[in-house]
């Protein structure tokens, strides 16, 4: 394998039809060049749109470290995640905990990760690959 760095960017979103209601996750991670290098998309069953943003982090965060990334910037539209993850906001719900949790553990295996938050639009493909787990999963 090689010893060259990984870096990679991650783009995440979850989304939830209701809230709670039926959710997906998805992670896009790009090379430097902006190349996909993988799409990980899960559906979630019933779940609120944070633990679907919470979990698209994980999935995005555990294939980076399969890849052997060494760093990774991760692109959300979840201001609350993002400001969670930055120190701005504390982890208060029960639920979202132990899902910080394993998503710092997943980044501490990895190294540097930065979260920083965009607009919905600046999120479209993430979006889109979240909400298409839903539809595979119901049918829709």
């Amino acid at each position: 394998m090689s010893s060259q760095k990984k870096h990679f960017r991650i783009h995440t979103d979850g989304a939830a039809r209701g809230n709670p209601g039926p959710a997906g996750a998805a992670a896009i991670l790009y090379d430097p060049s902006g190349a996909i290098v993988a799409e990980v998309t899960r559906y979630l069953g019933v779940a609120t749109n944070n633990v679907a943003e919470y979990s698209a982090l994980i999935l995005g965060l555990e294939r980076a470290g399969e890849l052997g990334a060494a760093s990774v910037e991760v692109v959300t539209d979840s201001e609350l995640m993002a400001k969670q993850w930055n120190g701005e906001y504390r982890v208060k719900n029960e639920v979202l905990k132990p899902l910080y949790q394993e998503a710092k553990e997943c980044a501490r295996r990895i190294g540097r990760v930065e979260v920083r938050h965009v607009r919905r639009g600046g999120n479209a493909e993430a979006d889109a690959a979240a909400n298409r787990a839903i539809d595979e999963e119901t049918g829709a």
